[in-house]
């Protein structure tokens, strides 16, 4: 048993083996769940599901980079600053930008195998975010790229573009609330 334990503790120490054995449960209760039921119609449910975890991970992100991150960053000593610009940011911006385009997707897939509720409620969450994702792709990215040092610029346009991210990942801020109101209610009151 103890060998048992240890392997999984090396297993979840490594991020990789985490997500891996959390798609394994996943997948065991899928099996012990529903295994009656895995025909073309789970199509659409298990896309959902996918949906919702790259959704939990994209607008986690939003609300770290949001509530924690951009907050914090003016009480950073100068010192410390270069090592969330280099190690933190660009792979939280990556989970982020990836997180985002995987839940547009699943989304699609979901509304294309005819599973998704179709009202108006849906269809304004969609919108919300299909322009929050487009926000992370072609604003939000771009002038990260430019804040954090990956492409040439100087300070002047490296500050100008830190400030266009900002405030474009406010506005998804923003915009993230009405959406998962949407989301979430779709499907309850229309």
């Amino acid at each position: 048993m103890e060998d048992v334990l240890k392997k999984l503790v090396e297993t979840i120490e490594k991020l990789y083996g985490a997500l891996a054995l959390g798609a394994a449960a996943a997948v065991l209760l899928l099996l012990l769940l529903h295994h009656g039921d895995l025909t073309g119609g789970y199509i659409g449910p298990f896309f959902t599901y996918l949906h919702v975890i790259s959704g939990v991970l994209w607008i986690g992100l939003l609300y770290y980079f949001n509530i924690v991150q951009i907050p914090t960053m003016p009480k950073i000593p100068a010192e410390l600053k270069p090592a969330i610009g280099k190690y933190i940011a660009p792979e939280a911006l990556f989970w982020f930008r990836w997180s985002a385009a995987s839940t547009v997707v699943t989304g699609i897939i979901v509304f294309l195998s005819g599973s998704a509720v179709m009202n108006w409620t849906i269809f304004l969450g969609a919108i919300l975010g299909l322009i929050m994702a487009y926000n992370v792709w072609f604003i939000i990215w771009p002038n990260q790229q430019i804040a954090l040092g990956m492409v040439s610029a100087d300070d002047a346009a490296k500050a100008k573009a830190a400030r266009t991210a900002m405030l474009t990942s406010r506005t998804n801020f923003v915009l993230s609330i009405p959406m998962l109101y949407c989301m979430v209610t779709a499907r309850l009151v229309g």
